[in-house]
């Protein structure tokens, strides 16, 4: 009754460290029952009580194998002085026989130097560990064997090289996500050597005709001086070639350009400023001063304590 109880409490906390182990896993198992339907959770219950009976089955046929064997030694006295199936099984692939120490087996055993009178003993060493030896020398030949000699497996530099490679779509892949969703909230100034040459392609195929090749202006306003109509920032100049000016006459370009040639062709735009066009258009629009930020440590007068100084008549 003891070793039923043992192996029930086993069980119970097997299925607690089972189900610890599944809350703690990165893939909720709770998901996966979710994304499942019907026939499939009926399959999965089903074989979930086949397995439960197979394993209570088991349980049962050990406690009364256990049973039994406690009954017949009981019956026979002699029976009940021979060592278990399980003590065979520790003697002869765990701790092996040991020699009786003392008498002339342990003389036997002595080897034939000694340090300061301690005697060292020739025991064998335990099945176990030999056991152990064994099977790693079996592990490496047959490791060698696949990665070395066959080459069936990856190696640890394959691998690494194989994860980089993975590593870099991943990386193409979420730059490609975000340049394509890319608008006038997020895009900024690349000032990269392939997106101001992509934008002055760009610039050259379809904003000449308006804005001459140099940025002076023609139909469109000057490019080059400091007045904007509808703002000089890489955001404005984003929204102006996305949406476009349709009472102007300036066409949107957003069904013909992606997010990523907009942000090119508007930071190409930028550079123009300040050069010196062959035939500037005058000056449209209002000055264009980017804002400046504060520092988001900056400490103002009133959490130093200073008072304005009043002007003394004289």
């Amino acid at each position: 009754m003891k070793k039923f109880k043992f192996l029930l409490t086993m069980l119970i906390s097997f299925s607690f460290t089972l189900s610890a182990f599944a809350q703690t896993s990165e893939v909720s198992w709770v998901t996966k029952l979710q994304e499942m339907d019907t026939s499939q959770l009926t399959l999965l219950v089903i074989l979930a009580v086949v397995l439960g009976v197979i394993l209570l089955l088991l349980v049962l046929m050990i406690y009364l194998m256990s049973f039994m064997v406690t009954v017949f030694k009981k019956q026979s006295p002699e029976r009940a002085a021979e060592p278990s199936w399980w003590d065979e099984f520790k003697l002869k692939y765990i701790v092996g026989r040991m020699k009786p120490v003392g008498g002339k087996e342990e003389k036997e055993m002595m080897l034939d130097h000694s340090y300061d009178g301690i005697v060292e003993l020739d025991n064998h060493m335990p099945p176990w560990l030999v056991n152990v030896f064994y099977l790693s020398i079996a592990f490496a030949v047959v490791y060698f064997t696949y990665y070395q000699v066959l080459g069936l497996g990856q190696t640890q530099i394959e691998e690494y090289q194989e994860e980089l490679q993975i590593a870099a779509i991943q990386a193409e892949e979420y730059k490609l996500l975000a340049l394509s969703s890319l608008d006038e909230n997020s895009v900024v100034f690349d000032s990269s050597t392939p997106a101001i040459n992509s934008g002055k392609a760009i610039y050259d195929t379809n904003c000449v005709a308006c804005h001459a090749s140099d940025g002076g202006g023609g139909i469109g306003p000057n490019m080059t001086d400091e007045y904007w109509i509808h703002g000089g920032g890489i955001a404005d100049i984003f929204k102006v070639v996305k949406y476009g000016v349709i009472e102007k006459g300036m066409i949107p370009w957003q069904d013909q350009l992606s997010p990523e040639e907009m942000q090119n062709v508007s930071s190409y735009i930028l550079t123009l400023q300040g050069t010196t066009p062959a035939n500037p258009k005058a000056p449209e629009g209002e000055k264009y001063e980017p804002a400046i930020e504060s520092p988001l440590d900056a400490i103002g007068d009133d959490e130093l304590g200073l008072v304005p100084v009043e002007e003394v008549e004289s």
